[in-house]
């Protein structure tokens, strides 16, 4: 295949990039990286289109070159690229390093016996240190950028192979001491740096004169594959959070170097830190995440030599440099930092999370530091969530949560609020003015005042259920918090059923101190107050999730009469589960005359048997096996009752499983007659159906409420009659149907399923005027002509007629309107649309291609939907 053109390369990586796997398991897919490396050396292509096609190669290395041989192939091709680049400027070579790194990384080719490894390494090297530079690569206005590039992909090869720079720290060192860019051989030399302490460490060996600088090592032996090797698992280059690691995960504490040692270790690390400021804030946080984690813990090494930086970068304004300080803190602790430095940091967090102009970001940002706060001194157990010491009262004002805040800020604020109520029950106890406690009592109140809202928004429950869950969590040992949360959930509850969800997942979520009152106080609430209609779906799903044993008589008193009210499928249905939750508890006295009354009374026949299921279970099973009856997993261990073993093939024929759809359903032709539309469906199905209930519904408000279809028996092979579904828009126009199927199986199942959506088109609403007085056709139709204006529009259009003709056209579509006929060049329609609207057409002077059509209507929305249907009538034939 030659050479491709840059419009078909970018209609290629289009289709790539939509959807990468699909692409390459498609016919292109297998030349699609052979093709990418051959063009990059055509001369037809511009330095942009090459560019974007490298481009595609570091995004989806893994796509291209899916295992190690393609990877060390494409790096090889790659190199060879880059060797023939001409001397002159060059926009590729940058991108070709790259893009040959990436390759060898993301396929896991590199290594001491890949050939592309063993060229690219000392390449990079070379260009790093500024020896290749010259012949073949380019002016030397490129220099810092290639050595830039250089660094960075020296850091990802580390990245990848810990240990693998080790041999090259000397090297390292002596370069940062010279004229090249600051940052990227930086950052490199830390991650080195820490990677061999790491892996020394390890190895229970010393650093072995490796910071020692010298001349670059000889080609094929500057790298140390030895330590590569020994570092089984990728390490991380930063560290996963303030606490600190433990020490054989670190390894460094049983590293002890030689004083000569320590001393080159000491300036490696100064020179580093002297450095640093000439880095950006991002830079200079990952510089010393790497230098403090590879100084921890290590003997002989004080981290004094972080003191200058501290003194500096306590006063940043940069949130990245802010949260390595922070990280140095949880390191070092009172090894660097002293108590001063300690309440100056937090004094800061404090003050700077007060501030009325800070993003959100970076308020939750300071919040998060003070929740985490790494102290010199902790009081109490490793991990236990606790208050910073010095934060007292006076501080603790300003960082109040307030109903006014964002819900994730007024959550971060809460949660130190809980934090200091937890530490301040002594004080509370010898009386003093601001009171932590009731300020928390204020606050939930408030926010459960306005989740009691009826018709407020869901966001506000949420968040008062999430704060009553992180005061549950913060103070579960404290009963003079939970009693009150307790209560006042209760009136919640009271306020608005409609919560009953959420209630529920709480209880899922909060442990016994606040689970067993609350089931409490909410069973109370209950059966003390039984509701109808809505209220009583929400008083059953409550009472499904907090019944128990305690206190039968008052929840099957209130069952009875809400068996009542229980008029649909779905009450009657909640309504035994709570009766289940009973037969779980253990309850007996009482409840067996309540299912009997409920397998009688009950409409529903499903609900009925249910209900005669739960009496049998209740009259022949014991407490145990009564229980594993009725759990939750049909994966029970056998027991010696073989009713039980009936019972679950029996539960899962009364239950509505859903199931493929085995039926299509479809619109037949269309019926333009009688008071409204009619929708004629077809349908066809797979294996034999019985009792067959379709029910549709519309999205939104523009029809009434659609009633099901039946049909007793369905069977394959044998035609069935069109089923007739009347229409009743409340607006015409046209819509989806969302069909679902209820029907019986063979096998006795009851099953539903989801047949795909049905389309009412315009033209389904269309329905016939009465007939015309004989003989004054044409004065009807004039008279419904001018009642149409002023109140309503009028419009022309052209209607392509093709190949048919008009006579042809109005006999296939329009037949059943036609008031006034002159065929076979004009014809004059009216078509009545539900509810009260009303559509005109004179199609007139007709020409061989079309024909001139003038519309007018008395509802101005139906213009666009009576254009869009004759134009498209042409089409339809």
């Amino acid at each position: 295949m030659g050479p491709l053109s840059r419009e078909t390369w970018a209609q290629r990586l289009g289709a790539f990039r939509a959807s990468p796997s699909a692409f390459m398991a498609g016919p292109e897919g297998e030349d699609l990286g052979r093709d990418l490396l051959n063009e990059l050396r055509s001369e037809k292509l511009s330095e942009q289109t090459k560019v974007s096609l490298l481009a595609l190669s570091l995004e989806y290395p893994a796509q291209l070159w899916p295992d190690a041989a393609a990877a060390e192939a494409a790096a090889t091709s790659l190199l060879d690229t880059l060797v023939l680049l001409p001397p002159r400027p060059s926009a590729l070579r940058r991108p070709l390093l790259l893009a040959a790194t990436t390759a060898l990384a993301a396929g896991d080719a590199l290594g001491p016996t890949s050939g592309a490894s063993r060229r690219l390494l000392p390449l990079l090297l070379g260009l790093a240190s500024g020896r290749d530079l010259g012949r073949g690569f380019g002016p030397a206005s490129e220099q810092r950028p290639l050595q830039a590039t250089a660094c960075e992909c020296l850091r990802e090869l580390e990245s990848c192979k810990p240990g693998l720079l080790g041999g090259c720290l000397g090297l390292l060192r002596s370069l940062l001491g010279q004229e090249g860019p600051v940052q990227p051989l930086s950052l490199l030399l830390a991650l080195a740096l820490r990677n061999t302490l790491v892996i020394q460490a390890r190895a229970r060996a010393g650093l072995q004169g490796l910071l020692v600088a010298g001349d670059m090592p000889a080609a094929g032996g500057p790298w140390n594959w030895t330590l590569a090797e020994e570092a089984d698992a990728h390490l991380q280059p930063q560290a996963p959070s303030w606490p600190a690691a433990e020490e054989e995960e670190c390894g460094l504490a049983v590293l002890e170097p030689s004083p000569e040692e320590a001393r080159e270790l000491r300036a490696a690390v100064a020179q580093l830190l002297d450095t640093s400021y000439l880095l950006t804030p991002v830079a200079q946080a990952q510089l010393l995440w790497l230098l403090g984690w590879a100084l921890r813990g290590l003997r002989g090494q004080p981290p004094v030599l972080f003191k200058p930086q501290l003194v500096r970068l306590l006063g940043t304004a940069q949130l990245t440099l802010l949260h390595a300080v922070l990280a140095l803190k949880a390191a070092f602790g009172e090894a660097l930092f002293t108590a001063q430095d300690e309440a100056l940091l937090l004094r800061r967090l404090t003050l700077a999370a007060q501030h009325p102009a800070l993003p959100l970001p970076a308020h939750l940002f300071y919040l998060h530091c003070l929740l985490n706060f790494p102290e010199n001194c902790p009081l109490g157990p490793t991990g236990e969530e606790t208050a910073p010491l010095l934060l007292g009262p006076r501080l603790c004002r300003g960082l109040l949560p307030s109903l006014l805040h964002d819900p994730s800020a007024l959550l971060a604020h809460l949660h130190l609020l809980c934090l200091l109520c937890a530490e301040d029950e002594e004080k509370e106890e010898k009386g003093q003015d601001w009171c932590p406690r009731h300020y928390l009592g204020e606050l939930l109140a408030g926010l459960r005042q306005r989740a009691a809202l009826h018709g407020g928004p869901r966001a506000l429950a949420t968040l008062c259920f999430q704060a009553s869950y992180l005061v549950v969590h913060c103070l579960a040992t404290q009963p003079t918090v939970l009693t009150p949360l307790t209560h006042g959930l209760a009136r919640l509850y009271r306020a608005r059923p409609a919560l009953a969800p959420h209630f529920v997942d709480l209880l899922d979520r909060v442990g016994p101190e606040l689970g067993e009152p609350l089931r409490t106080a909410l069973r109370q609430e209950v059966v003390s107050r039984p509701g109808r209609d809505e209220a009583l779906r929400w008083h059953l799903q409550i009472l499904s999730k907090v019944a128990d044993g305690k206190a039968p008589s008052a929840t099957l008193g209130f069952l009875r009469a809400a068996a009542a009210h229980c008029t649909d499928w779905g009450l009657q249905q909640a309504l035994l589960q709570v009766c289940r939750a009973l037969l779980r508890a253990g309850v007996g006295e009482g409840l067996a005359d309540l299912l009997q009354a409920l397998a009688r009374q009950l409409e529903d026949p499903d609900g009925r048997d249910r209900a005669r299921l739960y009496y049998i279970l209740l009259a022949h099973l014991a407490g145990p096996k009564l229980g594993v009856a009725l759990g939750p997993s049909l994966a029970a261990p056998a027991l010696t009752s073989s009713l039980v073993a009936e019972n679950q093939g029996f539960a899962a024929v009364l239950m509505v499983q859903e199931a493929p759809a085995p039926m299509r359903l479809s619109v037949g032709p269309r019926r333009a007659a009688g008071p409204v539309p009619v929708l004629q469906l077809q349908v066809e199905v797979l294996e034999p159906l019985y009792s067959v209930e379709l029910r549709f519904r519309v999205e939104g408000q523009l029809y009434a409420p659609l009633g099901a279809v039946h049909v007793p028996c369905l069977l394959p092979g044998r035609p069935c009659r069109p089923l007739h579904l009347p229409l009743q828009p409340r607006r015409p126009a046209p819509a989806q149907l969302a069909v679902r199927a209820l029907f019986a199986t063979p096998a006795g199942l009851t099953c539903h399923a989801h047949l795909p959506p049905l389309p009412v088109n315009f033209a389904d609403l269309f329905l016939p005027f009465p007939r015309a007085p004989d003989g004054d056709k044409q004065g009807f139709f004039e008279e419904l002509w001018d009642s149409c204006l002023p109140e309503g529009a009028e419009s022309r259009l052209w209607c392509p007629l093709g190949p048919q003709g008009l006579e042809a056209l109005v006999a296939r579509h329009l037949d059943p309107f036609v008031v006034v006929a002159q065929p076979p060049t004009s014809y004059h329609v009216a078509i009545r649309l539900p509810p009260a609207s009303r559509l005109l057409l004179r199609l007139e002077a007709a020409q061989g291609d079309g024909v001139p059509v003038a519309l007018r209507t008395d509802d101005w929305a139906v213009l666009p939907l009576a254009g869009d249907y004759l134009r498209g009538l042409s089409a339809a034939v």
